[in-house]
């Protein structure tokens, strides 16, 4: 008879006391205790039995069992060495899973892509990720171009807000432009702090991010294109204008500027966060010279 969910708040509790494990603050350790949020994340993830999975902070398997349940391969990144045991153990009646005991912003994921999963596989990345590196973690994932379908990851509500965040909002800025130049990202669901062991400090949300087969704006550089978007954003208080004048200081002057905002119909006068990423990109390749 299997064993019941690893993500219960017994079942945790057990495991951590068997194996004296303390919660590491430097890696933003919160472990999930409800499993019907677990099965809420999987289905919003799309997980099925064709499916790969790919997980980062495996923790002590909470999530991973659900996937190994759900998913025909799980591959899980923990960077942790003193969760490895503790994996081997709660995993055991499952043989579709394999820990990789490396840092998912250090590891080469097309490689091991390559090596766990079929060609032509659907592959989804499922994990309930550490606050403090988020982002890190993300933009890793979408700049890699990996060839992978969906992101499904329980973060910081604040952070999955500015990610799926839409033009003249509070939480609009670059992220927002950056995660939806790769992706289609929307919030799922929202989840108190209530449902972690520790319990964070902050509530958390689902959020789902699904590949876009191309970005939806043509760039002549996407590098330019970015740093625009991200001086836009300088200082959110100010207007484009002097947001653009201080990051051009020295290479265009404010008539300049002035003459190319002009060019494409966009008033020095407003915000970034009231550009929508069609504008941006127009302004970025009016502005980008060889």
């Amino acid at each position: 008879m299997k064993s019941k969910a690893v993500a219960t708040p017994t079942r945790t509790r057990e495991i951590l006391e068997t194996h004296g494990f303390s919660f590491k603050k430097s890696l933003g350790q919160n472990f999930l205790i409800d499993v019907n949020i677990l099965r809420n994340i999987i289905d919003n993830a799309g997980i099925n039995a064709s499916a790969g999975a790919i997980e980062i902070g495996p923790g002590i398997g909470a999530l991973t069992e659900q996937l190994a349940q759900n998913a025909d391969k799980v591959v899980a990144f923990e960077i942790d060495q003193r969760l490895l045991p503790i994996l081997n153990e709660t995993l055991s009646d499952y043989d579709n899973v394999e820990v990789i005991n490396q840092d998912i912003l250090k590891a080469d994921v097309k490689e091991v892509i390559k090596e766990h999963f079929q060609p032509g596989q659907p592959i989804r990345v499922v994990a309930n990720l550490p606050y403090y590196i988020t982002t890190p973690i993300l933009m890793k994932l979408l700049m890699d171009r990996l060839p992978i379908d969906s992101i499904t990851v329980m973060i910081q509500k604040e952070v999955a807000d500015r990610m799926a965040a839409e033009p003249n909002t509070k939480s609009y800025g670059s992220l927002s432009i950056a995660v939806q130049y790769y992706t289609e990202a929307n919030v799922s669901i929202n989840v108190p702090k209530t449902v972690f062991m520790p319990q964070p400090n902050v509530d958390s949300s689902v959020l789902h991010l699904e590949m876009r087969s191309s970005p939806p704006v043509d760039v002549k550089d996407e590098e330019f294109f970015f740093d625009l978007v991200k001086a836009s954003f300088g200082q959110r208080r100010k207007t484009l204008m002097n947001n653009l004048a201080r990051h051009f200081k020295g290479k265009m002057d404010k008539e300049e500027l002035r003459e190319k905002l002009d060019s494409v119909d966009i008033d020095p006068k407003r915000r970034g966060e009231s550009l929508t990423m069609q504008e941006f990109a127009k302004l970025a390749d009016c502005l980008y010279s060889e």
